[in-house]
């Protein structure tokens, strides 16, 4: 059967690329620039699928899908935009879109994706149609490696898949957890934030789980843990990493049963809360060391999202600084705007600190500015400043990077004796084949080239290591 597919894009040379490549799969394309063509052959013909970009001449391709869905309610719909944004992705998604692609996307898989659609027509259930909150939304930032956080987020708001936020400390694992709660179903339930790492271990216990009247010394009244109080919404587990052992085997009794029981209590009590948990810490070398219970690490990675730091994301910089700069107005600091070659100059800065440590410079620049455009010359000091107060490398032999990376990480894991081999072989295979995909584009053949493996073992430690290829590939 050929493939009959309506594409709606107003610039002719991605559409002509699209065109060859559906093309190719077989399909018969039409193609279309305005949503009234659009709506006229609607009427018309019948199509197994519909291509749409977002932006036309004549108005939104998303906001105007309410006609698509009167005139052809089965037909799946392919979103495509440039207004590469959180808003965006969620807009798409909340219309029942087969699938959201922001631009640049693979052509490839944009071609097989909108194949799939049209075979499963009529085959699945689209999304109500329902107010998602537009404004305020935690997440910024319009590059590819965004463009991934945003797609995943996007897919799991319309269900309670547990979710793992991994990445660096300051890189917005909390803003992802609140974006999945603001923009889900339980975002009318309290969100409650749990930093597992700040609370002492013989507390953490009655932190999540609550305890009973004279359950302990000092226990002079019952108390509500926190999985009691996020009942109907969101329960973030921050540096879960660093959980103590007893409260892990707790955790994961609670999430294998689905219930929890105070300290002290003979009551079972049963769960309606969302379970988002976070970590900057790689969690194998850990489960390797056993800090870190393995049977948890597969309850707690349903979906994990990996959020990428500041270095991989450098076109993010310049709007980050921008909207750091209206948050500190809005938060009674003068109104400042950088100027092009500021806003240069700090694209070009490591920011080992991530996000925040961009954030707390854009406010301090704020304060500190006597001008109300910030120009180089007032950046620069600030940022030698900030590189001062940096500690010192040590002193001795100098060292190769993977010399320096190997100390550094023997004394922040502390692996225990007997598993160190094993902890640094798990701590280098995930960075090692993040990188390898990048350069390949997420290409699996090319990457186990690139390694010198077989690409069955590559697929095999791509899933133990929970590296999504798919994530790498360019869009």
């Amino acid at each position: 059967m050929v493939i009959e597919v309506l594409l709606v894009e107003d610039d002719p040379s991605i559409a002509l690329v699209i065109d060859a490549a559906l093309v190719a799969e077989g399909a018969n394309v039409t193609h279309v620039e305005t949503l009234a063509e659009r709506d006229r052959l609607l009427q018309q013909q019948r199509f197994n699928a519909l291509v749409t970009d977002v932006m036309l001449p004549d108005g939104d391709g998303i906001e105007t899908l309410g006609v698509v869905r009167t005139l052809c309610p089965e037909m799946p719909i392919v979103i495509l935009s440039a207004q590469n944004t959180l808003d965006t992705a969620v807009r798409a998604t909340d219309t029942g879109a087969f699938e959201y692609f922001p631009k640049p996307f693979d052509i490839d898989e944009l071609a097989r994706t909108v194949c799939q659609a049209a075979g499963n027509a009529g085959g699945g259930d689209a999304l109500e149609d329902e107010d998602i909150v537009e404004d305020g939304l935690p997440l910024v930032g319009r590059s590819p490696a965004m463009q991934s956080v945003f797609r995943m987020i996007t897919r799991v708001l319309r269900n309670d898949l547990t979710v793992l936020i991994l990445g660096e400390s300051g890189t917005g694992k909390e803003l992802v957890a609140e974006a999945i709660h603001q923009l889900g179903n339980r975002r009318a339930g309290p969100f409650i934030a749990v930093n597992t790492a700040a609370i002492p271990a013989e507390l953490i216990e009655s932190e999540l789980f609550g305890h009973e009247k004279g359950a302990f010394t000092g226990a002079v009244a019952r108390h509500v843990g926190k999985f009691e109080q996020a009942a109907g919404g969101t329960l973030f587990l921050d540096e879960i990493g660093d959980m103590p052992m007893q409260a892990q085997t707790r955790l994961l009794r609670a999430l294998q049963s689905g219930t929890i029981r105070r300290v002290g209590g003979q009551e079972d009590i049963r769960l309606d809360v969302r379970i988002v948990a976070a970590t900057n810490k790689s969690l194998e070398p850990e489960i390797a060391a056993g800090r870190f219970r393995e049977d948890l690490f597969y309850r707690l990675n349903v979906v994990p999202i990996h959020m990428p730091p500041l270095r991989e994301r450098r076109d993010d910089i310049e709007v980050l600084a921008r909207h750091f700069l209206q948050q500190a107005a809005g938060e009674g600091l003068p109104r400042r705007q950088l100027t092009p070659a500021a806003s240069r100059l700090l694209g070009e800065q490591a920011w080992p600190g991530n996000v925040r440590e961009l954030k707390n410079f854009i406010y301090r620049l704020t304060l500190l500015a006597r001008e109300d455009m910030i120009d180089v010359e007032v950046v620069v000091p600030l940022l030698r400043q900030a590189a001062s107060a940096e500690p010192a490398p040590e002193s001795g032999p100098e060292r190769s990077d993977i010399e320096t990376a190997i100390v550094q990480w023997l004394e922040s894991a502390q692996p225990a004796s007997g598993t160190i081999y094993a902890s640094a072989l798990a701590a280098l295979e995930r960075p090692l084949f993040a990188s390898i995909l990048r350069q390949t584009a997420g290409n699996q053949l090319r990457a186990a080239q690139a390694l010198g493996i077989n690409r069955n073992t590559l697929r095999k430690r791509l899933s133990e290591l929970a590296l999504d290829p798919e994530e790498f590939a360019r869009r």
